[in-house]
């Protein structure tokens, strides 16, 4: 008896060690990079071997997709669509995913796992954007801001020509004069080809461009779902729309980096994050090609506006389990977090970091080892935009996606029908024309 007694409390403890010893696992989808080659799996990887052997957790990354993709797989988990996957315990997120979910208290409030001296130390626009229905879901990782770009090489040719300077380009009025000029100054430069002016400057985003453009300059954008077109919209649409009729702006499809790569234009404002596809190579379309310096600055504001530029980038969302997986995965994004590892991901993947001593502390430090001057100017705009704008949160509406999506249509189609009646009627019909394509603007997103 006694030695039975004995066995089965060797078996006991060895149970208990055995299971001491397996730790717990944390699946996550994420956006950061590939599969194979990604700076958040190689941080993951260091976590796993580090804290997470210690604490006895396994972060195992399930997914690597794209922002687009999570948001559709999310919705059909959580509503046990037939063939669906499993919920992981991590998944990136903008709130727009929270708030299409059947029911959001799947998802952890981090303001019971975060005190409020840790809380405290992120950027408050990056929680609040985080924060939907007062529960803070959504924790931000690394964050994304519109950045103007600009091909130095070829806009220190047009600077000696014209006397224009890259100063000139901090406030809209300014950049969309210097693009009046640009188009003049390269229409010159083939006399016997009328009106083939070049497009100084591209905007990915105007739904931006006019949102912060109103809230900056102290009105609403928004009446209740719909937009406002107050006072302040006709100060962002008229030096946009003269240098557009004129023919200084970019007004076809795409984004930015592909006008930028081909010299159809020189100057953008873009996400921040979008550095990644920047080319150092302009290729015209006669397939000669040029080697050019890409420099950041912070985005330009307008003359009367408030210093405030948008806020981008997903964060994570941590599953409803048990206490100890969500601890895990907390414990987790915790470290994912602390100012010194927080950089060394952001510095690898163009975003910036979330915590107020990162910027100040860390993000300096981290600059000075960068070999790449493109990025080295990047992460300089950054300083300077954390230091002097307020970063811009967008509402939760739920017309938010169609406003959006209609306003990017519509904008680029009317001022691209307001050139070609300008080309037709000359400078006399500038301002008509102008407050014309505005009206039927108007008339269109009102429908």
């Amino acid at each position: 008896m006694v030695l039975i007694a004995v066995l089965l409390l060797h078996t006991s403890c060895a149970s208990t060690v055995e299971k001491e010893k397996t730790p717990i696992t944390i699946t996550v989808w994420h956006v950061y990079g590939g599969q194979t080659d990604s700076p958040l799996n190689d941080l993951i990887n260091q976590f796993n071997e580090t804290v997470g052997k210690e604490q006895g957790i396994n972060v195992q990354v399930t997914s690597v997709s794209n922002t687009n993709t999570i948001h559709e797989l999310v919705l059909a988990a959580a509503n046990e669509e037939p063939g669906a996957s499993e919920l992981p315990d991590l998944f990136v997120s903008y709130p727009k995913t929270v708030l299409a979910l059947p029911d959001d208290s799947i998802l952890v409030d981090y303001k019971e796992y975060f005190s409020e001296e840790e809380l405290s130390a992120f950027l408050p626009a990056f929680v609040e954007e985080g924060t939907v229905d007062g529960r803070f879901v959504v924790l931000p990782v690394a964050k994304s801001t519109e950045i103007m770009f600009i091909n130095q090489t070829i806009f220190d040719r047009f600077s000696k020509a014209t006397g224009i300077t890259v100063e000139d380009l901090n406030t809209w009025e300014g950049l969309y004069k210097a693009a009046e000029v640009y188009a003049e100054w390269t229409d010159a430069q083939t006399p016997n080809i009328p009106d083939d002016a070049k497009a100084m400057f591209v905007h990915d985003y105007y739904f931006n461009y006019f949102q912060v453009g109103a809230e900056s300059l102290g009105e609403a954008f928004f009446r209740g779902d719909k937009l406002a077109f107050g006072s302040a919209f006709r100060t962002a649409w008229e030096p946009l729309a003269h240098a557009a009729l004129k023919g200084g702006v970019w007004l076809k499809g795409g984004y930015a980096t592909e006008s930028i790569r081909t010299g159809e234009s020189i100057v953008s404002v873009a996400s921040s994050a979008s550095i990644l596809y920047y080319s150092d190579v302009v290729t015209y379309p006669d397939n000669t090609s040029e080697d050019i310096t890409i420099v950041s600055r912070p985005c330009p504001i307008f003359e009367n506006g408030e210093r405030m530029v948008m806020q981008r980038g997903a964060g994570f969302c941590t599953v409803r389990s048990t206490p100890e997986r969500e601890q895990a995965a907390v414990t987790f994004l915790k470290w994912l977090t602390e100012p010194e590892h927080n950089v060394e991901f952001v510095t690898q993947t163009g975003y910036m970091p979330v915590t107020q001593t990162a910027f100040e502390n860390e993000l300096p430090k981290a600059i000075e080892s960068l070999e790449n001057e493109k990025y080295v100017s990047l992460y300089q705009a950054y300083l300077d935009t954390q230091q002097n704008y307020e970063f811009y949160v967008p509402p939760q509406l739920e017309s938010y996606l169609s406003l959006e999506t209609m306003l990017e249509d519509n904008v680029r189609e009317q001022l691209a029908l307001g050139r070609r009646a300008y080309l037709d009627a000359g400078e006399s019909g500038l301002e008509r024309i102008s407050t014309e394509y505005l009206d039927t603007f108007q008339e269109i997103m009102e429908r």
